[in-house]
C-alpha cells in the first residue's frame, strides 16, 4: 500500500539526515516535499495542513536546531506525528468481561464483510476463544451460504435462519430477532464472541441505517466496526464519517489494503472520525487479517519496518518445539535437505518475499534488488529439487553421484547445474546457521564471513 510513499519518505529524510546543520530554510524545503508526496497518497488535505504544520513547530524548535544530530530528530518528529495521526497506539476489541463479546460488522456490499467475519472469528479462536458467526444478512441468502461454508472450513459454529420458499420480504424485525437469537444462542451456550455479520447494500440508504441502529439497540454490542474498502481511499473515510453519524461506530477494519491502494484512507480515518482502524485485511486467505499498530506502521512508511510483526508472525507459524528440535539439527550437524526443505515451507507461511521485506528496516531498498517473484521462483525450484530426491538422498546429501543428479534434474524439470548449486548453497546455509546458533557464535560467523 505505502511503497511508493515510503520511498519519497526515505529519500526526503535522507536528505535531511545528511544535513550537517539543519535550518529553518532547509526543514520548511523538506517539509513541502512531504506535504506534496502525502496528497499525492490521497491523503485528507485538511490532515496534512495540520500534520506539516505540527511537524514544523517542533522540528524549528531550538532543542533540535542545537542537536548534534538533527536530522535524526526530526525523523523522529515526523515518525511520532505519522503514529499519533493514525491513533498512536493499538486499539484491540474490548472485550466483555461478562461473555458473550458481540461485535457487529457493518458496511457496503463489495468491502469483504462476510470474509472479514470469518478472518475475525479465526483470529480470535487462534488466541482460544470460542467464537460464534452470525449470519444477519436474511435478503442475501448467498451471505449466509458464504458464512456456513467459511465456518466449516475453520470449524466454526454459525448461527443462520433459512427462510422457507415465498416467505414475505425481509422486515427491519426479523432482522433484529436474527441479531437477538444470534446473541441468546451464543450467551447460552457459554461462546466468548458472537460476530455479527449484517447486510449492506451498494450504496448507503436511510432504510440500511435504521436497520442497523434497530439491531444494534436490540443487542448493545460492545463493538460496531466498519468494513471499508481501502481502495476506494477517501471515499472510504467519508463513509466512515456518515457510518459513525448515523450509527455510532466504535472502530473500522480497512480490507484489501494489499492491493494497489496510495494510502490515504488509512492515514486519514483516524483524524477524520475519531474512530481507530483496528485491523487489517491483507490478503483473501482467511488468516490474512492483522491487528494494526500505528507506532509499527509509522515505522514501515518510513523504511524502517517492523521487526516486531515479523516476530509475531514467526511465532505463530513456528512452535517453539520445532525451533529448538531445528536449533538442535544445527548444532549437532544433523540437518539435513529434508529439515531444510521443511524450513523453507514454514518460511512461505509468513507470506511472500514482498510482505517479509516490508517488515525489515531497509526492505523498500532490498526489493529494488531483486527481480518480481524471483525469490518465490527460486524457492519452488529447490523445493521441486529435492521432492525428486529419495528419502535417503535427502537425509544424506553425500550419496547423491554423477547418475543420481541425472536423475534428479530429469525429475524436477531442471539441470544437474542447478541441482549442484543448491547442494551447494544448503551447505553454506548451514555453516552459517550452525555459526548463528553454536557456542562462540560471533567468532565462528566472523571466520565464516572472512573466508568467503
Amino acid at each position: 500500500m505505502f511503497e511508493t510513499l515510503s520511498q519519497k519518505f526515505e529519500a526526503i529524510l535522507k536528505k535531511l539526515r545528511g544535513q550537517g546543520v539543519l535550518t529553518e530554510q532547509n526543514i520548511a524545503e523538506a517539509l513541502k516535499e512531504v506535504r506534496l508526496a502525502l496528497l499525492e497518497a490521497d491523503v485528507n488535505f485538511k490532515i496534512v495542513k495540520d500534520f506539516i504544520e505540527r511537524v514544523r513547530q517542533k522540528a524549528v524548535g531550538q532543542e533540535v536546531l542545537q542537536s548534534l544530530t538533527p536530522g535524526h530528530q526530526v525523523v523522529k518528529i515526523v515518525l511520532d506525528e505519522l503514529a499519533e495521526m493514525m491513533g498512536g497506539e493499538r486499539s484491540g476489541l474490548a472485550l466483555s468481561s461478562k461473555p458473550p463479546t458481540v461485535v457487529m460488522l457493518v458496511g457496503l456490499q463489495g468491502a469483504g464483510k462476510t470474509t472479514t467475519c470469518g478472518k475475525l472469528a479465526r483470529f480470535y479462536k487462534s488466541q482460544g476463544k470460542r467464537v460464534l458467526m452470525v449470519a444477519a444478512d436474511p435478503r442475501r441468502p448467498a451471505a449466509g451460504e458464504q458464512l456456513s461454508a467459511l465456518g466449516r472450513d475453520l470449524g466454526i459454529e454459525v448461527y443462520r435462519v433459512d427462510r422457507t420458499q415465498g416467505a414475505p420480504p425481509v422486515s427491519r424485525s426479523e432482522v433484529v430477532e436474527i441479531c437477538q437469537a444470534g446473541v441468546e444462542q451464543a450467551r447460552a451456550q457459554g461462546f466468548d464472541l458472537a460476530v455479527l455479520d449484517t447486510g449492506g447494500r451498494l450504496h448507503i440508504d436511510d432504510e440500511l441505517m435504521e436497520e442497523l441502529v434497530a439491531a444494534k439497540t436490540a443487542v448493545a454490542p460492545q463493538e460496531v466496526l466498519l468494513v471499508a474498502d481501502a481502495m476506494t481511499g477517501q471515499d472510504a473515510v467519508a463513509m466512515a464519517s456518515r457510518f459513525d453519524q448515523q450509527v455510532g461506530l466504535t472502530g473500522v477494519i480497512l480490507t484489501k489494503v494489499e492491493g494497489d491502494a496510495r494510502g490515504g484512507a488509512l492515514l486519514s480515518i483516524r483524524a477524520v472520525t475519531g474512530k481507530p482502524v483496528k485491523f487489517l485485511g491483507v490478503g483473501e486467505k482467511l488468516d490474512a487479517l492483522e491487528a494494526f499498530h500505528p507506532d509499527r506502521m509509522a515505522s514501515r512508511i518510513l523504511g524502517m519496518g517492523d521487526v516486531l510483526s515479523l516476530i509475531e508472525k514467526a511465532q505463530a507459524n513456528f512452535s517453539q518445539q520445532q525451533a529448538e528440535e531445528a536449533r538442535k539439527r544445527l548444532t549437532t550437524n544433523t540437518f539435513t535437505l529434508e529439515d531444510f526443505r521443511a524450513q523453507l515451507g514454514q518460511m512461505s507461511r509468513l507470506g511472500s518475499m514482498d510482505q517479509i521485506l516490508n517488515l525489515l528496516p531497509g526492505g523498500q531498498k532490498l526489493k529494488g534488488m531483486i527481480e518480481g517473484d524471483k525469490p518465490e521462483r527460486e524457492i519452488r525450484r529447490v523445493v521441486a529439487i529435492i521432492d525428486s530426491m529419495t528419502i535417503s538422498e535427502r537425509r544424506d546429501h553425500t550419496i547423491i553421484n554423477g547418475n543420481r543428479k541425472k536423475r534428479i534434474a530429469r525429475g524436477s524439470g531442471t539441470s544437474v547445474q542447478e541441482v549442484n548449486r543448491l547442494i551447494k548453497q544448503f551447505l553454506s546455509a548451514k555453516k552459517l546457521a550452525k555459526a548463528m546458533t553454536g557456542s562462540g557464535a560471533r567468532r565462528h560467523l566472523a571466520q565464516l564471513m572472512r573466508s568467503m
